[in-house]
């Protein structure tokens, strides 16, 4: 057996079929396609051909690489065979944000999610796959208490974070000024609330401002939205995962939207 590879300097591991299928799928200017694809030697490589074949179209370098090789960079995850080397994902600024609103020209009215002090990076991956899924148009994070976009967060995305926009921004409470300014309507999810969801109006502009499990909107943040709305908890839990409470709340929204 030969040598192991030589991870690329500056780049940063997503391993599993789908992760790097998303990858390689990829046409947009913001992510930069992998710079290097390393492909378990044997059986495993074999079943990974039509992967090989879409890498080798777009130029990327691939290398033969031990099972053992790959759960050393996966750390122990679950690589199915393989892991790309990328560029780290790098957020969009707040004034980007606000630009595109400025000049918006999607179909439909603007949804966002807006995670304050979420800094779990598998909490953050769920969440945007959710926000793809509902084909929303970005999530908005802190630069501060947030989940950082690493590979984690790329694995849990399942390709989700190279396709929604994330918007890192200096003061949430400000951008939710922003955002209302630019007439999109904010609604802090909060248990106490006596508004439900469900009973809200989300066909317009609007962006759902969700916060950590357990410690929930920040004075700041709760102060700057437009409505407090809750799900309504029927069991002995008093709340949800934060990612499968935007899920529904992202989906009511797309239902409401017809």
């Amino acid at each position: 057996m030969g040598a192991s590879p030589v991870p690329p300097k500056g780049c940063e591991a997503v391993y599993g079929v789908h992760s790097v299928e998303a990858l390689l799928s990829v046409e947009n200017g913001r992510v930069e396609p992998p710079r290097q694809l390393w492909i378990q030697e044997g059986d495993a490589g074999e079943r990974l051909a039509e992967l090989c074949a879409i890498a080798s179209e777009r130029g990327i370098d691939i290398q033969r690489s031990s099972r053992e090789a790959l759960d050393a960079v996966a750390k122990g995850g679950n690589h199915q065979g393989v892991v790309a080397f990328c560029p780290p994902l790098v957020a969009e600024a707040e004034q980007s944000l606000l630009w595109r609103l400025d000049d918006w020209r999607e179909a439909r009215p603007a949804l966002l999610l807006v995670l304050d002090g979420v800094t779990d990076p598998h909490n953050l991956g769920a969440c945007l796959r959710s926000v793809d899924a509902a084909g929303a148009h970005g999530v908005i994070v802190a630069k501060d208490r947030a989940a950082p976009l690493n590979a984690t967060v790329r694995k849990v995305a399942s390709g989700a974070a190279e396709a929604v926009p994330v918007y890192q921004v200096t003061n949430l409470a400000r951008t939710l000024e922003a955002l209302r300014s630019h007439g999109v309507w904010v609604y802090g999810t909060a248990g106490e609330a006596t508004q439900s969801l469900f009973e809200v109006d989300l066909r317009g502009p609007c962006a759902l401002v969700m916060g950590a499990e357990g410690k929930g909107l920040r004075r700041l943040t709760r102060e700057r939205c437009d409505a407090l709305v809750k799900l309504p908890m029927a069991g002995r839990v008093s709340s949800l995962n934060v990612s499968v409470a935007a899920g529904i709340g992202l989906f009511e929204a797309v239902r409401q939207r017809g």
